[in-house]
């Protein structure tokens, strides 16, 4: 009788190569837990639904390779290249993709909680709906990625660059922002209550309904950004700049502007009940009640 390959036997062997592993793959062999492949090409190559658990594929080429459903739980990526490759429905749970190509991936609905992604490269990515609860994106390029519906809460993204990124309501709750770059995003219908934003930048970012309240934008530039129906109820505020930006009918009560810029912001019907506007400039602002500020 003819014995399957099973985890135990692949992770003793030091001689199991790229095109060893196909062979099993290709003979239904699914189960690839602890596989040490380091450094390899699997470029281009079909391994949809195999299971590399714990495995450790550092700086391996995995471009335009089709990976859909593939568990990499656990696995060590660092470095490793998924430029275009096909990552639908993945398990990279607690994985440690930093420094990784991802660019241009498919990672819709993959499931990435406690991801490492520091300093990886995720541009034009698509990772709609993918759950990226608690993952670590420091530094992390995420330029024109799609992550709509996507679930980032609680995640640290520290000085990310999330330029002309589509986030539309994408679930960005307590996430840790800190100087994080999103000029140009569009975060309509986003959740960001309570998230830290200091020093953020967020010019010509599209934020319009988008759930604020709580969060910290403490020297963050929003100038000419769409707040238009937000909600930064209680939030600090302090420094922001919201020069030229759309507030119209923008919830500010109970928020904190002390020194904010709001010259020539449009506030028509924003609700400022209670909010801290000392040294707030508001030269040439249009107020809530519909009239300019001339001082």
């Amino acid at each position: 009788m003819e014995k399957s390959l099973n985890s135990q036997s692949l992770n003793s062997s030091a001689t199991l190569t790229v095109s060893g592993l196909l062979e099993r793959y290709a003979l239904g062999e699914r189960d690839f837990r602890g596989v040490q492949l380091i450094g390899l090409d699997f470029s281009g190559q079909d391994l949809s639904g195999a299971n590399f658990r714990q495995a450790n594929f550092q700086n391996s080429n995995f471009s335009k390779a089709i990976l859909t459903g593939v568990n990499f739980r656990e696995a060590k990526l660092t470095k490793t290249n998924f430029f275009r490759a096909d990552l639908t429905l993945a398990n990279l749970i607690a994985s440690d993709l930093t420094n990784a190509n991802l660019i241009e991936a498919n990672l819709i609905e993959a499931g990435m909680r406690g991801v490492h992604l520091s300093k990886a490269d995720l541009s034009r990515a698509n990772l709609r709906d993918a759950n990226l609860a608690e993952a670590s994106l420091e530094q992390a390029i995420l330029q024109q990625v799609i992550l709509t519906e996507a679930s980032l809460s609680r995640a640290k993204l520290t000085e990310a660059d999330f330029t002309a990124a589509i986030l539309d309501s994408a679930n960005l709750t307590s996430a840790a922002m800190q100087g994080t770059v999103l000029r140009g995003a569009s975060l309509t219908d986003a959740y960001l209550n309570g998230a830290t934003l200091e020093g953020a930048h967020l010019e010509d970012a599209d934020l319009s309904r988008a759930k604020l309240s709580g969060v910290s934008l403490v020297n963050a530039d929003l100038s000419r950004a769409n707040l238009r129906g937000a909600n930064l109820s209680w939030s600090s505020l302090r420094g922001a700049n919201f020069k030229e930006a759309s507030l119209y009918r923008t919830k500010l009560s109970w928020s904190n502007l002390t020194g904010a810029d709001l010259t020539k912001a449009i506030m028509i019907s924003a609700s400022i009940d209670h909010s801290n506007l000392s040294h707030t400039d508001i030269q040439g602002t249009i107020l809530p009640d519909g009239f300019i500020a001339d001082n």
